[in-house]
């Protein structure tokens, strides 16, 4: 007997970060919404079962969408017409009841099962969404855990699950739930990382019926997705340079993959030749808005300094914390590592190549520790996880330190300031972002109780990008070296 078998065609992007224009890259033309718009019009008129998604991650990293506050990309993203979206962490950046007025505005369904008020344990957004296409019933949940949303911390009002045990029972209650719909394929998007979408995949019951997860928030580019009790998982990198395709037939007796394809597609001239009017129209304009406020230059480096990953001193993060250390006049600052959102700045530094380089604007808090918590904090940033490939927050330290951490014991085995080692019982002057302040226990391994006994800490700026705009304007032709600042050994 034939099987009674359905093609989909399943197209997918994540942790698009504003990522909205094309790029010269060796004299094409890369990635940009338009650019990708045509091609999942194209690919809609080719396969009559396409389904887009995306999984999280939306706004933030361009002005264009920093400047209206997200309003601008649910501009684009309406025009782009994706079938199902899921949020991820930055998409509650602006606050959580700026989202909710964004979600109002968006003609596409956003799905979350798990963020919700915990007074009442009402859901903020839908938790799933069925797509008919081709006789065939698609299940879309979304998920998002409390490790990613780190925001969220500063409301009291609302929750979300806090661990991947939580979120796989939720799923579980969904997938139960629609059973009785004759669903046939179920797709997972997620926000939570790489490693932490096969931890999930691992506990999920077979008898729930999934077959996907379409993940983000690592910024993971993979050749081919991994399997994992029987889930497939893929995830197709950052911004709009590429998106991931399925090719899946469905076994519709069996409401199963009966066989699959995929691949990640590049988005240029070769691909997609087509771009999209209507959406280089809305772009055109927005675009516009910005180009006089965001035109200007700040500053000149000496040169062009890079940050290519985080978990590394980096020439940008070294020079980022200097500023921070001199403008504030601590002994000590830390710099998110992931709070320099670009991998290079300069030599010409426009506002609106700091904006995008440094987006979050947040506070700056001073605070005191010892050398010895000094030492424990640099234990749990360097945890193993950091170099396991886990999406882990790290730092990057101000000129006259110098530690060195061995993996294999777990330890700062040296951590010298201006090359005298730190003395366990004195207390030093730290400088450290809002967004890591209110994340103390995850990032650093410390407690605001511990803090207070040293001080009280206080707030010494309302925006770190504004100290480091006026640093660059007082500061021309500015260079840093990678110097052994953070050595990690064996």
């Amino acid at each position: 007997m034939a099987k009674d078998l359905q093609k989909l065609v399943l197209l997918h992007s994540n942790d698009m970060h504003g990522d909205f224009l094309a790029e010269d890259v060796d004299n094409k033309l890369v990635g940009g919404v338009s650019r990708l718009s045509g091609y999942i019009n194209k690919v809609r008129e080719e396969e009559p079962n396409t389904i887009y998604c995306v999984a999280g991650d939306m706004f933030r990293g361009s002005v264009l969408d920093s400047e209206f506050k997200g309003i601008s990309t649910i501009q684009i993203m309406n025009a782009l017409g994706p079938d199902v979206v899921t949020i991820g962490n930055h998409e509650t950046d602006y606050g959580l009841a700026h989202l909710l007025f964004i979600e109002k505005c968006a003609t596409f369904p956003i799905v979350n099962a798990n963020m919700y008020i915990k007074s009442n344990g009402v859901r903020l957004f839908k938790p799933c969404k069925v797509v008919n296409i081709g006789g065939m019933k698609v299940l879309f949940i979304g998920i998002l855990t409390e490790q990613v949303i780190a925001q969220t911390k500063k409301d009291g009002l609302i929750g979300t699950m806090v661990s991947i045990e939580d979120a796989a029972r939720e799923v579980g209650k969904i997938c139960n739930a629609y059973n009785a719909v004759d669903i046939d394929f179920t797709v997972l998007l997620t926000h939570i990382g790489w490693e932490e979408d096969h931890q999930l995949a691992a506990l999920l019951d077979p008898a729930w019926g999934v077959d996907v997860i379409i993940g983000g928030h690592s910024h993971t580019f993979i050749e081919q997705p991994d399997i994992v009790n029987g889930v497939l998982i893929a995830q197709a990198g950052v911004g709009t340079d590429q998106l991931g395709r399925f090719d899946i037939m469905i076994d519709m007796e069996k409401n199963c993959v009966d066989s699959w394809t995929w691949q990640p597609v590049p988005i240029d001239d070769a691909h997609c030749p087509d771009t999209d009017p209507v959406v280089e129209g809305i772009i055109a304009g927005i675009k516009s808005q910005t180009d006089v406020k965001y035109g200007r230059i700040v500053g000149h480096l000496y040169r062009k300094l890079t940050h290519p990953v985080r978990e590394r001193e980096t020439e940008l993060g070294n020079l980022m914390a200097d500023i921070l250390k001199e403008s504030l006049s601590v002994d000590i600052a830390f710099m998110g590592s992931g709070s320099i959102r670009n991998e290079e700045l300069g030599p010409v530094v426009r506002f609106q190549n700091l904006v995008e380089c440094v987006p979050y604007a947040g506070k700056v808090w001073e605070l005191k520790m010892t050398g010895a918590q000094l030492k424990k904090a640099w234990r749990r940033i360097n945890r193993d996880e950091v170099w396991q490939g886990a999406h882990t927050e790290y730092y990057q330290l101000s000129e006259g330190c110098h530690m060195v951490y061995s993996r294999s014991r777990h330890e700062v085995v040296e951590f010298t300031l201006n090359g005298e080692p730190l003395d366990d019982e004195r207390l030093y002057t730290v400088a450290l972002q809002d967004f890591h302040f209110n994340n103390l226990e995850d990032g650093l391994d410390m407690t605001l109780e511990e803090l207070k006994k040293n001080m009280t800490p206080r707030v010494v700026a309302t925006s770190d990008q504004e100290i480091i705009e006026e640093w660059l304007k007082a500061n021309q032709l500015a260079d840093r070296r990678v110097e052994q600042r953070i050595v990690v050994v064996d």
